[in-house]
Formats: C-alpha cells, structure tokens, sequence
C-alpha cells in the first residue's frame, strides 16, 4: 500500500490535508535555529522522512526554515521537486545521509511506514543535540450521517474486504493511538532521545462534495481499487453529500508524537 500513492501524486497532493500552522510552529521554533551565513538559506536543516509531494515541507519552507524531502516513490518525488522542495528517493532506512546533519527530522502521515526503532536511532544520528524528532498525522472523524452512508457503499461494492467498515468511519480521534505509543517506544529504545512527547491539535475543515470526492482515491484502501469500484464508491458517496446540502464540516485531529535528542548513539 505503501507504494500505491504515487499512482495519483498530483491528486494527492492538490487534495489531502495541510497541517495545522500551530503544529508547524511549533516545531519550526524549537532546538537548535538555522546558520547565519552566507550559504545558510541554501543548506538544509529539517529532513522530512516520507516527505510525499512536498506537502508538510512547504508549510516548514514557508515558516522559514530549509528543508530536505527523503521519499521512496520517485513519482511523489517528482512532484515534490516541480513545487519547490529538494529530494531524495530511498526509504529512510537505505537512506544515505553522507555526514549531514539536522536542526529537525519530520514526517507528515509517514512514521508508521518506517521501522520505529530503525527510525529513531537514524534520525539520532543526523540530529544535532538538541534537535526534535517529530512524526504527526492528521485523523478526521466523518459526521454521523455521512459515515453510515459511507459505510453502507463500501460494504456493498467490495464486500469482501478485511474491513469493518462501520468501525472505521466511526473512528474515534483516537485511532492513531497505537500507532503513536509504537513510535514513542522506538524513540525509547532507540537510547538517544528525552521522554517522547504526544501533542494534539484540534481543527475543523469544510469540504465541498467535489473537494471530498477527489481525496477519496488518495485514501490507502481506495488507492489500488479497480475504477468500475472506485465509481461506484464516489458516487455512492457523492449522492450521500447531496443529501446533505453539498458540504459538510470534517473534525480533524494532528496527533504529533516527538522527542528531543539528547545523546549521540
């Protein structure tokens, strides 16, 4: 599934959720800050791990600092590249980071495809003492009626999925919790980092029918679903939007779990 996002990189990245500027001022702000130097706007001091198409690296660029995108998908890569962000492609274990060093690591709606031990201690390794590690994603939460429609048209246009639909469009804010509580222990284990810190950010976003349409085949299940389904599921979708006047109101979470690096390894 992990390989599956690129098959629409430029959907993606026009559709999926930004991040809350709280959050990304949050860490933007802390630890070590960027050289002075003549050079310093050119050299790259956060590394966004999984970086996608760009998106949380612009936020970061546009909040001053200099960012680097590590990503596994030359396709997500590409566009990543066309809109303004410097990138690699390997995955982050493979990845060479040939003696630099960061004031930051990141990763926007990607840690849980890293290995969290593996992870944790080579983001150790180009951390500077004092810098953050920190892995977020964004969670939302369907309204009440959308999500039993929701559920009603994936139950019937792909009945066989190992899915229980009607507990994943009634997810809680929570969901992500065991996905956070792994990351902290790999940042325990990994020996280099404070205690791990959770922070959460609650928003809301209001979507149109055609908005929410164009980010369903960005989601994880619906990205390798053949196009008769997929039809099927936005316009199933789509007419439950209708009746609901053409928008809805989404409640959103950034769940943010990040640690300080306090020793070498």
């Amino acid at each position: 599934m992990a390989e599956s996002f690129g098959s629409a990189a430029e959907r993606y990245d026009r559709a999926r959720p930004r991040y809350p500027q709280a959050m990304v001022d949050r860490i933007a702000t802390g630890g070590p800050r960027p050289g002075t130097g003549p050079d310093a706007s050119r050299v790259p001091d956060v590394l966004d791990v999984g970086c996608g198409t760009g998106i949380a690296a612009r936020q970061f660029q546009r909040a001053g600092r200099t960012v680097l995108g590590v990503e596994p998908d030359a396709r997500m890569a590409d566009v990543a590249r066309r809109l303004g962000t410097e990138v690699e492609v390997a995955t982050f274990e493979a990845w060479d980071p040939a003696g630099r060093e960061f004031n930051a690591v990141i990763a926007g709606q990607a840690w849980h495809w890293v290995d969290p031990v593996a992870g944790a201690a080579k983001a150790a390794r180009v951390l500077r003492p004092g810098a953050r590690l920190a892995a977020f994603w964004n969670v939302f939460r369907l309204p009440p009626g959308l999500a039993e429609a929701v559920a009603a048209v994936c139950q019937r246009v792909m009945p066989d999925a190992p899915v229980d639909f009607h507990a994943m469009t009634r997810a809680d804010l929570d969901v992500y919790g065991p996905i956070v509580t792994k990351a902290a222990d790999g940042m325990r284990e990994a020996g280099a980092f404070g205690d791990p810190e959770r922070w959460r950010f609650d928003w809301e976003w209001t979507y149109t029918r055609d908005a929410w349409l164009e980010q369903i085949p960005t989601q994880g299940l619906f990205t390798r679903l053949p196009p008769e389904q997929l039809a099927e599921v936005l316009d199933g979708v789509g007419a439950a939007i209708d009746a609901m006047g053409g928008s809805f109101t989404m409640p959103y979470a950034t769940v943010v779990i990040s640690a300080t690096r306090t020793a070498s390894v």
